[in-house]
């Protein structure tokens, strides 16, 4: 079998891509939805803002048998670590192929001047001893849990949002963040801990916006409701809503910054949402979020909410030096 790299796919091309994802996705379901061929489409065919993604497939000449994409944020060079994301149908597993691809996309890690790269994988699947053999050490363990709406209990929310805080307000804005709060939203981004060790690149106004631009470029939508405490966000959450979305939204980061915890605003920020989300799009009916397993006050925010364990993953990181390189 041929690693061949798809700079840029074909139909057949990307089917076959999704095939592989379809049959991973059978083998490891982890209460995840199946992968939709349409969003599959647009990832390996989209340009992203700020970042670029280069794809390779191992074929018999016909059809995939395993897949890798490294996406490459920011620009070459960047002390931003690169992201893979390596399938194998079972079938095929155990054959060598997964670090086959790992070595060809090690090489173009490389050549884009990257130091390092990060894989998030499910616990408890083939992926997890294999990133280990090759290079990878785990730097944090997520809990992936899932908020069903329907099992809120009525008034729940309004309950939530009745509670007094004051001193502060709530603004919410969908998409792109407005120009009067990007410099504080970046400033509310650095509360977050979990990745900071190894993410590499600290936010600012540039990367909010761009982050907005990379959800909106995919055909998604970004809600944002945050807590100001004289102009300055003080806290905030935020919820992706896909394109077409048939029941399931994704939490993105929610934050308080330091200086104002101990007041509950995580859990009126995302009571707001929501409220918010209820009203905009009832056609959600299910949020899914991953959580630092050590990130003890949001996890009871979250289960206050409603929202329930359904998987664990880890994300793991690599030095690009510790990858093997093509024979």
């Amino acid at each position: 079998m041929d690693v061949i790299a798809l700079d840029d796919p074909a139909d057949v091309q990307i089917r076959e891509w999704h095939g592989v994802l379809t049959a991973v996705h059978a083998a490891d379901p982890a209460a995840e939805p199946a992968p939709d061929p349409e969003r599959t489409a647009r990832l390996l065919l989209g340009s992203e803002p700020g970042a670029r993604r280069r794809l390779w497939a191992v074929t018999d000449g016909e059809h995939m048998a395993a897949v890798a994409a490294l996406r490459l944020p920011g620009e070459p060079g960047t002390g931003r670590p690169a992201e893979i994301d390596i399938r194998v149908r079972p079938e095929h597993r155990r054959r060598g192929l997964g670090g086959r691809l790992l070595a060809a996309a090690a090489g173009g890690l490389r050549a884009d001047g990257r130091t390092s790269v990060i894989a998030q994988v499910l616990a408890g699947t083939p992926a997890v001893p294999f990133l280990e053999s090759h290079g990878f050490e785990c730097v944090l363990t997520l809990r992936g849990m899932l908020l069903r709406l329907d099992d809120v209990p009525a008034g729940h929310v309004a309950r939530l949002l009745a509670e007094e805080h004051a001193g502060y307000d709530l603004v919410r804005w969908q998409g792109v963040v407005p120009d009067e709060h990007a410099t504080a939203l970046a400033r509310a981004k650095h509360a977050m801990a979990d990745l900071a060790e190894y993410e590499g690149t600290p936010w600012d106004a540039h990367r909010v916006r761009e982050m907005a631009e990379v959800v909106a470029k995919r055909g998604d939508d970004l809600y944002t409701v945050a807590a100001l405490s004289g102009g300055v966000i003080a806290g905030f959450t935020e919820v992706v809503v896909p394109d077409g979305c048939t029941g399931r939204a994704a939490q993105y980061d929610t934050a308080v910054v330091p200086e104002h915890r101990g007041r509950r605003l995580g859990i009126w920020v995302k009571a707001a949402m929501l409220e918010w989300l209820a009203e905009a799009r009832p056609g959600v009916r299910e949020i899914e979020t991953d959580n630092a397993g050590d990130n003890v006050h949001m996890l009871a925010v979250n289960e206050e909410l409603g929202f329930r364990m359904e998987r664990e993953s880890m994300e793991y990181q690599a030095a690009a030096s510790a990858l093997p390189t093509v024979p």
